[in-house]
């Protein structure tokens, strides 16, 4: 009886587990028997093994009984990447490859029937899970081998095709083999946002000091945002500016984020790291599925796991399905998604900053001023569109703010002279180094993301802010959720003006932040600290 075991991972969300691909080949009934709960192209991979071994000049056991096992076998798997495992196993259990040459490797890709490899979806992951489990040497289509390498203290082996791979393991010359194909599949599309956002500036931007300040605070804690006004008042014009106020990605948020992306397919070959927060922007037509994850077959990251780090624009916001409306609230409440069908569930990381726009009526013209007011809207067609927005995620919405339209006077100042992205941008940083420093060894980053009950023993505010946040919830006009998220805007507006601990003055810009009430002028001028 001849035997050998070689690894792959296997993918549920964002987690890979790794599993033994054991092969066995021994007389009995001539044919090839996979087994450990494989999905339809799983299955299928006897077939495309067996003619990749044939075509690249090797041996296949076809006169005896092959049974190959992927353990752990009560595990459900899927996918076209365990065929090189499947078909090195066959050929070490076959006697053409040496057992000790198989130790410690994961072998990923996809197999074409003239022996190729191919790339697949998911490399970065799939490294990251092997190494966490100690695995130092890994195997993966060459175009996907720069993604590979990524994860620090892994030796990558980009291939061609199979013929090269046992090559390399039986210690001799590599042969030349053509170009690696192409990932299998269509290719998402992904906009990073990068090169177009790069060039929007808040200083072409003039009056809205109010939102522009809202913004500023919801950039610098992570605070999820809704602006809310008449048609062109500005809406998309500031949300599209928020990805310039974030800074650029440190190197845990950077490898969680490409490795997202990884999962999605939206990394070309030779793609590097992901340094910038990504900025997405789905139409109100967008499915569940597309929005929050799932999909046919693999689960795929929905845009707002794409939007991991960065930041997740829902225009229009009460036009989109109810279903994804309200799907909406978990991942605004713990910064995840998790998707659970049959007997398969995957966890996908969503701390972004979700920004929401909405119009006051169907026809966005409404104004409370009548002078501005162009709306032909009933008032149960307004009540109705408004309830679209469900209670429970408006609840989990930090800051709210009304964006009202230029006034005739921001618009003829001369003298106006609004704040650049980068003098904004500094300030956030400064207070994103403050709360590194406070959270430092927390699996939390930002005031945003702060647990509740922790934030109230560990970080609390001043007895005076306090009672004021209290005589609000006692009073009937913030729920407990609400009380949270005022405390965690309290610690944010702190870490902009430089305050030790939120007194009095911050606790009442959070309340106003969280309501909606206008700030006063002399809050706008005490923005710099």
């Amino acid at each position: 009886m001849a035997f050998a075991t070689t690894r792959t991972i296997a993918l549920q969300g964002a987690s890979g587990h790794l599993i033994d691909v054991q092969a066995d080949v021994s007389p009995g009934v001539v044919g090839t028997t996979l087994v450990g709960r494989p999905d339809v192209s799983l299955n299928e991979a006897r077939d495309r093994c067996r003619m990749a071994v044939v075509n690249s000049d090797l041996d296949w056991p076809s006169t005896r009984r092959i049974t190959i096992l992927l353990s752990p076998a009560d595990m459900a798997k899927r996918g076209t990447h365990f065929d090189l495992a499947i078909a090195v196993a066959v050929l070490g259990a076959s006697g053409q490859l040496p057992a000790a040459a198989l130790e410690d490797t994961v072998f990923v890709g996809e197999l074409t029937l003239s022996g190729g490899l191919r790339g697949v979806p998911g490399v970065l992951p799939m490294t990251l899970a092997a190494a966490a489990r100690g695995i130092t040497r890994v195997v993966v289509p060459e175009p996907q081998a720069s993604e590979a390498a990524m994860v620090p203290g892994m030796s990558v082996f980009g291939m061609r095709s199979l013929a090269q791979v046992v090559a390399e393991l039986q210690g001799v010359e590599v042969p030349e083999a053509a170009p690696v194909a192409p990932m299998s599949g269509a290719r998402l599309l992904s906009w990073r946002g990068e090169e177009r956002l790069g060039e929007l500036d808040l200083a072409d931007l003039r009056g809205m000091d109010d939102a522009r300040y809202a913004v500023e605070v919801a950039a610098a804690g992570g605070h999820h945002l809704m602006l809310s006004g008449p048609k062109g008042a500005g809406k998309t014009t500031l949300a599209e500016r928020i990805p310039g106020l974030l800074p650029d990605l440190d190197p845990t948020e950077s490898l969680e984020l490409t490795a997202i992306h990884s999962l999605a397919g939206a990394l070309e070959p030779g793609d590097g790291r992901l340094t910038r927060p990504p900025f997405f922007a789905p139409h109100h037509d967008a499915s569940k599925a597309s929005l929050l994850g799932g999909g046919t077959g693999r689960v795929r990251p929905g845009e707002i796991s794409r939007a991991h780090c960065g930041v997740l624009f829902l225009d229009e916001f009460p036009l989109f399905r109810t279903d994804v409306i309200d799907g909406l609230r978990q991942p605004l409440e713990s910064g995840e998604v998790h998707l659970a069908r049959g007997g398969e569930s995957a966890t996908f990381p969503a701390r972004g900053m979700v920004v929401l726009a909405c119009n006051p009526c169907p026809c966005g013209g409404y104004h409370a001023q009548a002078r501005h007011n162009t709306c032909d809207c009933s008032e149960l067609k307004r009540r109705v569109y408004r309830a679209r927005v469900s209670g429970p995620v408006s609840d989990r919405i930090d800051i709210l703010r009304h964006v009202a339209p230029l006034s005739p006077h921001d618009a003829t100042d001369r003298f106006a002279e609004p704040e650049s992205t980068a003098t904004v941008r500094s300030r956030v940083e400064a207070a994103r180094r403050r709360q590194a420093e406070r959270y430092a060894g927390c699996s939390w980053r930002l005031n945003g993301q702060a647990p509740g009950p922790l934030l109230g023993d560990a970080w609390p505010l001043e007895p005076a802010a306090r009672r004021a946040v209290d005589d609000e919830l006692y009073a009937g006009r913030l729920t407990s959720r609400g009380a949270v998220r005022v405390h965690r805007l309290a610690w944010t507006v702190a870490d902009l003006r430089g305050v030790e601990r939120p007194g009095l003055a911050e606790a009442d810009v959070a309340l106003r932040l969280r309501t909606g009430e206008p700030l006063d002028l002399a809050t706008l001028a005490r923005r710099a600290g």
